[in-house]
């Protein structure tokens, strides 16, 4: 992740915080659309936000299922 991450440019890493922080955009439509990893986006959410606000973040998208489609498919079967 440190190369991709290096080759990102400050639009890019700005649309990746709104889009990790927003409860109804996946963790898959981020992959989808911008190539990071849940991992990847991870990462940069630690490097970017302060150590609260990442814990914060963390807290609230851990198992949420609006954030992982597979958790959202089978809560809905």
């Amino acid at each position: 992740m440190n190369q991709k991450y290096k080759d990102l440019a400050q639009e890019q890493i700005d649309l990746i915080i709104r889009s990790a922080w927003e409860d109804r955009t996946s963790f898959e439509s981020i992959e989808k659309v911008l190539g990071l990893s849940e991992s990847d986006v991870i990462y940069v959410m630690r490097r970017q936000l302060k150590p609260s606000s990442f814990k914060r973040w963390r807290a609230r998208v851990s198992g949420r299922i609006t954030k992982h489609r597979k958790l959202l498919k089978q809560s809905q079967s």
